[in-house]
């Protein structure tokens, strides 16, 4: 049901767009969003310092598109979230010494600290890599073709969630009492 959510509104986002156009479609995705936060408000009773950044570039972006008629705006928005992703991550991690990803998560998974560092740089590798990558779809190709990489782009994130998913596997302890040995 979560992943449901989470991709909602890109897939409105894209029907909207092939529908109508860009404009139609950025104000289907501003709409799509805010219900996409209220549903996991209600489900959470809050929400991720993430789901606030997402909604406040969704809708400042969006609204820079649809007043100013120019679809550079909502292109850029996931160049600059990603962007602000690895900046913060690394500031956090090299300069004040703190793992956000640990912070976050760490209550849910138990990992040694080496390998919560790895994660974070992978994090701040990925999204850096995801930055580039829209900045480059962005700027050198067609509104149709950067609808087209955003949708047949989450492929990307679905790699390296399940990469990382194996990768932190081995690591994982079992809740499960081992069976005495004779």
């Amino acid at each position: 049901m979560k992943i449901l959510i989470d991709f909602f509104p890109i897939l409105l986002f894209f029907g909207a767009y092939k529908m109508y156009d860009i404009y139609i479609g950025t104000g289907v995705l501003m709409a799509a969003t805010v219900l996409q936060m209220a549903l996991i408000y209600g489900i959470d009773r809050k929400l991720q310092m993430m789901h606030k950044v997402t909604l406040a570039l969704v809708l400042v972006f969006g609204t820079l598109t649809l007043v100013l008629h120019d679809d550079r705006f909502i292109k850029w928005k996931p160049t600059v979230l990603y962007a602000a992703m690895a900046i913060a991550l690394a500031v956090a991690v090299w300069v004040y010494k703190k793992n956000f990803l640990k912070m976050l998560l760490g209550s849910q998974l138990t990992l040694p600290e080496p390998v919560w560092m790895r994660l974070n740089v992978w994090w701040v590798g990925y999204t850096a890599f995801m930055a580039l990558i829209n900045a480059y779809v962005a700027a050198y190709y067609s509104t149709e073709a950067w609808v087209n990489f955003k949708l047949w782009g989450y492929a990307f994130p679905l790699v390296f969630i399940v990469g990382q998913g194996f990768y932190i596997s081995r690591y994982l302890v079992s809740d499960e009492p081992k069976a005495p040995t004779p």
